[in-house]
């Protein structure tokens, strides 16, 4: 499978699309919020991007919603090539492979409230001539009615200017179950209760409860209105409450009008995971007034300063590309604190933090632990303390570390613990707010106490997960295997030695399912025999499950924790080296077998799918670099674009940017926890980063096009450097790496 690329298609959809930058000056001009949103062809994937107002790490995200029902394919509620709005919500997942939130979903209409009420629907066509998206801000021009609506946003508050045709009715439709059950879809989500609850004339709040994706959630909201109801109709299911002023049940919809005015309609809404009250709170603090531009003007310069300590210089759209990255990866983890610091522990009870502290939430640590996670390391150091406490307090309730959490709990998908290498990363470093005796205590207890897909008995009792006792068993033993080399890595740093001694033995235990007959991590049974049939191409052998979104081919390269030793395991430098030049020539075609989660393939190398995302950066193990650089720039060049097809998968909250930033830089974390960035071949002329530390580090190449894509030689602060890879240490200390390009 290839990812093919129409060029006229692409030109037309490019030329469709909306001019998006601004005239001021920053970098926040370069960011395209509808990159990733869309595909060109039935043979490329989305990103699942979603072009709506938000602000970094925020709470809401504000964007219309193009779904009835969204399932996996659609989980950002938007889809580019659909041209019909049924709302907008104010909470957003960006580029996962899984739908939730949408919460507080509001659409205005010129339908009188006579009319809508009897509607489970609210369609609106649009067409994207008329729609526009910049940090911060979205709008778009309904066909037919021609209402303009405007979204930004703060951290806990949406803000929607609406402007209505003169003459028409001016009404507004709340839904609280919105992508619920009874629509269709293969979403299972349960609305368990909601409410909408007018208060006065300028004021609505209410509640939803619900089980999806994530099984428990609570969210509350408070509204506000610049002019005041003149109409009403509340309705819970198919019971009508003409002039009423409350619903509540599992399906709760209300629908205001607002009389005639020449003026635009501001809608606020706050969000709170705790309360009403606390949401009423949050639109004090953050959302008082009632200037639009001033709220967009705010979201701009809160973008503006999240992105611009990384100044760059290269083609406009390796600027676009880069910095909707970082826009991207700074999504999330969102903020699910309330300003006064209280927020819903995992075991669903109200707490408070500490002042001055944040609590976090999405989680996707399989996507994210490989690049992004340590981009923040890097670039957010402030921010990571806050993240490893709000992991340690899941670790305080549960027992053990986010797998995958969202909205503050967990949802167990995926495999790994991979919240383990974050945390290291962050204590082993040493940033701000980061205990390491504290993460070693969660670390070691999440290794040793058993959860969903850890069953660590079995790993002693057999040195390998038996596929017939274990699902997923290979990629479940190669990746605990890398979260237990991060514990021992913990434990020597802080001079646990039998800890060390018992973690390092354990991230060795992937050798007891590599076949040297065949060449790959195999599953294996209860008795120690491998299982039948083999087929290194599928996703889902018959019978079995033993990879974990990749096959065989995939996943036979992941102990970024101890290289040479896969090295030695396979046979040595030469023998390695041709096994990763099959990796990326071999066509054969893949069977996916309903597992899905694979393009982008450069050979069996998956681009669009995480396990791929290091492979090619391995040859700079056995003196390959420039297959290295060749095939990084490959990806770059040919999977990358300032389009709405513009990541080759799902986004994955930010790990798709996320590897391009440290790839266009010119380097990339193998071993996402080691503080070491092996070199591959560097994109943008120049790049300056701003430090924590307040030192630059800058990174210069006089790379002329894209065949420039080897690496002649380097400098480090002007003498000559013979590593292939730099260090966290190198970057910390400033100065400049300067890399000269050839071909």
């Amino acid at each position: 499978m290839k990812i093919i690329k129409h060029c006229m298609l692409a030109l037309a959809l490019m030329a469709a699309m909306p001019s998006w930058a601004q005239t001021d000056e920053g970098v926040t001009r370069y960011v395209n919020p509808f990159i990733g949103t869309g595909q060109v062809d039935a043979h490329s994937l989305k990103g699942g991007n979603f072009p709506g107002a938000t602000t970094p790490f925020g709470m809401v995200q504000l964007s219309p919603e193009e779904f009835v029902c969204p399932n996996g394919d659609g989980a950002s509620g938007y889809d580019y090539s659909l041209n019909t709005i049924y709302g907008f919500a104010h909470t957003h997942l960006s580029g996962t492979g899984c739908v939730d939130l949408l919460d507080v979903m509001m659409q205005p209409s010129v339908e009188p409230i006579t009319r809508l009420q009897g509607e489970d629907l609210y369609p609106a066509t649009f067409s994207h001539d008329n729609e526009k998206a910049s940090v911060g801000y979205y709008a778009v021009r309904f066909d037919g009615s021609g209402i303009n609506t405007e979204l930004t946003a703060t951290t806990r508050t949406g803000m929607t200017r609406i402007t209505y045709p003169a003459g028409k009715p001016q009404t507004l439709a709340f839904d609280m179950s919105h992508a619920g059950q009874n629509r269709g879809g293969d979403r299972k989500t349960i609305i368990f209760n909601s409410q909408l609850r007018l208060v006065n004339a300028t004021t609505l709040v209410g509640y939803r409860m619900l089980s999806g994706w994530q099984k428990a959630r609570k969210v509350y909201f408070y509204a506000q209105f610049s002019r005041p109801v003149v109409a009403k109709t509340f309705r819970q299911g198919k019971e009508v409450y003409v002039d009423g002023d409350v619903a509540n049940g599992r399906d709760t919809r209300c629908f205001l009008d607002f009389g005639a005015s020449g003026e635009p309609l501001i809608v606020k809404v706050a969000l709170s995971p705790v309360s009403v009250d606390n949401a009423r709170e949050n639109m004090e603090a953050e959302n008082p007034g009632w200037s639009f531009e001033a709220v967009q003007q705010q979201a701009v310069a809160a973008w503006e300063k999240e992105l611009a300590n990384i100044r760059i210089d290269g083609t406009d759209d390796q600027k676009a590309i880069f910095y909707t990255g970082l826009y991207h990866a700074y999504i999330q983890p969102n903020t699910v604190s309330d300003v006064n610091g209280a927020y819903t522990r995992s075991d669903f009870t109200d707490a408070r933090l500490p002042e001055g502290e944040t609590h976090y939430s999405t989680f996707s640590l399989w996507d994210t632990f490989r690049a992004c996670n340590p981009l923040y390391a890097l670039l957010k150091p402030e921010r990571v303390g806050d993240m490893v406490k709000s992991m340690l307090r899941q670790y305080d309730v549960y027992g053990y570390l986010p797998i995958w959490q969202l909205w503050g709990s967990e949802n167990y998908c995926m495999i790994g613990n991979h919240a383990i290498p974050v945390m290291v990363d962050a204590a082993l470093k040493g940033l701000p707010g980061v205990d390491a005796e504290r993460v070693y205590e969660a670390v070691r207890g999440t290794s040793m106490r058993e959860h969903r897909q850890s069953p660590w008995k079995l790993l002693e009792q057999y040195g390998y997960l038996p596929e017939t006792r274990q699902i997923e068993s290979v990629s479940i033993t190669l990746e605990n295997a890398f979260d237990d080399a991060c514990v021992a890595r913990l434990a020597k740093h802080l001079g646990k030695m039998d800890d060390y001694e018992y973690f390092n033995r354990r991230a060795h235990l992937y050798r007891n399912l590599y076949d040297e007959k065949t060449g790959f991590f195999r599953a294996k049974d209860e008795n120690g025999k491998w299982m039948e049939p083999f087929n290194p191409y599928t996703y889902r052998p018959k019978g079995m499950h033993p990879y974990a979104e990749g096959n065989a081919w995939q996943y036979n390269f992941f102990v970024p924790h101890d290289v040479p030793d896969m090295i030695s395991l396979m046979g040595g430098n030469k023998k390695f080296e041709k096994e990763l030049d099959h990796l990326f020539a071999d066509t054969t075609r893949v069977d996916l077998d309903g597992g899905g989660n694979a393009s982008g393939f450069i050979g069996q190398y998956a681009h669009g799918n995480e396990p791929s995302h290091h492979c090619a950066y391995l040859y700079n193990w056995v003196g390959a670099d420039r297959k290295a650089q060749y095939y990084t720039n490959k990806v770059m060049t040919e999977q990358y674009f300032n389009r709405i097809d513009g990541y080759s998968g799902n986004e994955d909250c930010g790990q798709m940017s996320s590897w391009y930033i440290w790839s266009s830089m010119g380097f990339y974390p193998v071993d996402p926890a080691s503080g070491v960035y092996s070199f591959g071949s560097p994109q943008l002329r120049r790049a300056d980063i701003t430090l924590a530390n307040g030192k630059t580090f800058t990174v210069k190449t006089n790379r002329r096009g894209a065949d420039d894509c080897y690496i002649k030689a380097v400098k480090l602060n002007g003498k000559k450097y013979k590593k292939n890879y730099i260090t966290y240490a190198d970057i910390m200390a400033g100065g400049t790496l300067e890399f000269v390009m050839g071909k």
